[in-house]
């Protein structure tokens, strides 16, 4: 089993800047991928970012070119840089890992985009 702890999320006006952590815990030896995710009010969850152990990386349309994903292999952690948000970005933010054991969620973690 893989836990996952997620941090970083807040309140930020339109335009700025969010760093989001995720340190994963116990079998991390499994772990393929790493990634976020996020679920707006009323809407599905969808594909964030994501991120694979040789740091290969894939973006939704939506945020490319404003968000960049990356992870720290000795500190079991990804992070989410969010550049540039936009109000449309406002959601639950869940971390995200792929391993032997199938897929693990973090608790999610607020991001709101507002002036």
């Amino acid at each position: 089993q893989v836990r996952l702890v997620e941090s970083g999320g807040g309140l930020v006006q339109p335009g700025g800047s969010l760093r989001l952590s995720c340190v994963a815990s116990g079998s991390i030896s499994s772990i393929l991928t790493m990634g976020w995710y996020r679920q707006a009010s009323g809407k599905e969850r969808e594909l964030v970012a994501r991120i694979t152990s040789s740091g290969s990386t894939i973006y939704a349309d939506s945020v490319k070119g404003r968000f960049t994903i990356s992870r720290d292999n000795a500190k079991n952690t990804v992070y989410l840089q969010m550049s540039s948000l936009k109000p449309a970005d406002t959601a639950v933010y869940y971390c995200n890992v792929f391993s032997a054991y199938g897929n693990s969620w973090g608790q999610g973690t607020q991001v709101t985009v507002s002036s």
